[in-house]
């Protein structure tokens, strides 16, 4: 089966988090749930600056793969960045942020092995 411009972003997106060290990156796909979007990635930082700078590299990459119309929300505070590059939706997060709206619980996606230890996605 061929690859689509969406698994092509996804792949670009999932490296890109993997080589900035993302913590419980979760891939949910969405085609046949929504219109919005083909996949939703979702994935936690140790800190604000380390989800600012993993949404930083993410916008450079989105450029130079081509990839206009990105909107990013959240990059003035970094406790919640949403990166909208249409195909994909990216959603980085501190953890308690992360438990707190429990995305994955919405969309029907996996949950992260701290949200199923806890329950809250702080690790005690």
């Amino acid at each position: 089966m061929p690859t689509t411009a969406a698994d092509d972003l996804l792949a670009l997106v999932t490296q890109s988090l993997d080589d900035d060290k993302a913590d419980e990156l979760v891939v949910i796909d969405l085609a046949g749930k929504t219109t919005i979007a083909d996949h939703l990635v979702i994935a936690s930082g140790t800190s604000q600056r380390h989800i600012g700078a993993m949404a930083d590299h993410l916008l450079q990459k989105f450029k130079a793969n081509g990839s206009g119309n990105v909107t990013v929300e959240g990059a003035n505070q970094c406790d919640w960045v949403l990166i909208d590059a249409g195909d994909i939706v990216v959603h980085l997060f501190r953890p308690e942020v992360r438990a707190f709206y429990a995305l994955e619980r919405l969309w029907g996606g996996p949950q992260p092995a701290a949200l199923r230890l806890t329950g809250t996605g702080i690790r005690p």
